[in-house]
């Protein structure tokens, strides 16, 4: 007998749940069906164990640094295997505590593989179910170049899967994940060689927050190579060799992580048989509802190709909620002003358009604030660590398009900006906020 649901959401991502739980309280017949653990790759193999190892790399520096308040510090090591086993611990808790949620919630949840039969029916390991509207929340997987032994590494996946802390360390990537995993390995005692196939890390980022993340790693010890273009990997006596395009060779190393995109998980799909239309790389595209092209089904989070964040798939998935079952007519996610944290050593926080796409946008009508300076947290060492920010204001009235800041504290204090930026704020508005001092935050309503 084939079960029917007001909707099937396939995925149990953060997205797909965030979405399911919020239409099931609308009062919709709700199932999630998912294949692995739930919550996804944030929860399992992405941003919560990610915050747990970026904590640890936090406290060793921390480490390096009590000396200069007083404290007579002697660190004998650090238990990457212990930490691992209680890390993994907490994410067993979590994935119990989401299972127990969709069950609170009156939502069904289906464990198995997904694949569209037609525009409302799928199938589930050999079983059909029929549903009103289908969600697809499939969220994406990591990359890995295709040339000769590119097997020999491991994704961002397989660094949490790591049972010890490799003492010499290639990552090849630029982006976020790349950047993050290099700083947590470099503070928690491994040797760290970066590669990059241009000319910089963050490219997508604000030049600035680029330019100052290469000299903090630089400073911090990491190895950074630029113009690489991955050729092949080898295997040798003394570890990996990664061999560039250009002749060049790097290692050898204990392990080498691929940090080079992600790709959505579509394969298994089987959307053409529902008529769902992809891009050249498998992504399914939605309009600003996130309708795809078939009016029963519906995209949100990573497998659709735009902006590929955790909050931005809750968000998504709350707003089509409240749409198709709260009775919110016009209820969306606009896609503009995201704020977006890089867990980096130093962090990073940003919103808005870069200094490039504020100049594309509005010409000569923008205006650019920057400061740069040692945060009092360093004042009594001898191993400063570098701020800076950047204001990109635009017209007349010098509304405030971009904000971007690198260093102690950056991630925690982006969320409140991001609210004034969103609510239309000004320079002016900035200047004419009380500063809270001593602070580095201060410096983004003194900036002249």
């Amino acid at each position: 007998m084939t079960e029917r649901y007001d909707l099937l959401v396939i995925g149990g991502g953060s997205g797909g749940l965030a979405h399911a739980q919020r239409a099931a309280e609308y009062g919709a017949k709700a199932a999630v069906v998912e294949y692995g653990p739930l919550g996804g790759t944030c929860v399992n193999v992405g941003c919560v164990p990610k915050k747990v190892m970026w904590y640890a790399a936090h406290q060793a520096h921390a480490f390096h640094h009590a000396a200069d308040y007083g404290f007579d510090i002697e660190v004998n090591g650090h238990d990457w295997a212990g930490l691992k086993a209680r890390r993994d611990a907490y994410i067993e808790r979590l994935n119990g505590i989401y299972e127990r949620n969709l069950d609170n919630k009156g939502v069904t949840y289906i464990a198995g593989r997904a694949r569209l039969t037609g525009t409302h029916t799928v199938d589930i390991d050999g079983q059909e179910y029929q549903a009103e509207r289908i969600v697809i929340a499939t969220g994406g997987r990591p990359m890995v170049p295709e040339i000769p032994g590119a097997e020999l590494g491991v994704t961002s996946d397989g660094f949490f899967e790591l049972k010890d802390r490799p003492q010499r360390v290639l990552v090849a990537g630029s982006g976020y994940i790349a950047v993050e995993l290099a700083g947590v390995f470099n503070a928690l005692g491994s040797d760290v060689q970066l590669v990059v196939r241009k000319d910089s890390v963050l490219r997508s980022f604000d030049s600035m927050l680029g330019t100052e993340l290469m000299e903090a790693m630089d400073k911090n010890g990491i190895d950074l190579d630029t113009g690489v273009i991955p050729a092949s990997v080898e295997k040798t006596e003394d570890g990996l060799v990664l061999h560039a395009e250009d002749g060049r060779t790097f290692g050898p190393v204990d392990a080498l992580v691929w940090a080079i995109g992600r790709s959505p998980n579509t394969e298994s799909l089987d959307a053409q048989q529902a008529g769902v239309e992809q891009d050249a790389d498998g992504f399914i595209p939605t309009d600003e509802y996130q309708q795809t092209n078939v009016e029963s089904i519906f995209a949100l989070g990573d497998v659709t190709g735009r902006a590929a964040l955790t909050p931005v798939a809750i968000a998504a998935g709350r707003r089509l909620a409240d749409r198709l079952y709260g009775g919110m007519d016009g209820r969306h996610l606009e896609y503009n002003l995201i704020p977006t944290v890089v867990f980096s050593h130093p962090t990073i926080g940003t919103i808005g358009l870069t200094e490039s796409e504020a100049r594309a946008t509005y010409g000569d009508d923008i205006k650019v604030y920057s400061t740069g300076f040692i945060g009092m947290y360093y004042a009594l060492g001898t191993n400063k660590g570098r701020s800076a920010m950047k204001l990109i204001t635009a017209g007349e009235d010098e509304k405030v398009v971009g904000c971007h800041v690198i260093g102690e504290g950056a991630d925690e204090m982006m969320q409140g900006f991001a609210v004034a930026m969103r609510m239309g704020a000004t320079k002016k508005d900035f200047d004419d906020t009380v500063a809270i001092h001593p602070t580095s935050s201060e410096e983004l309503v003194t900036m002249r």
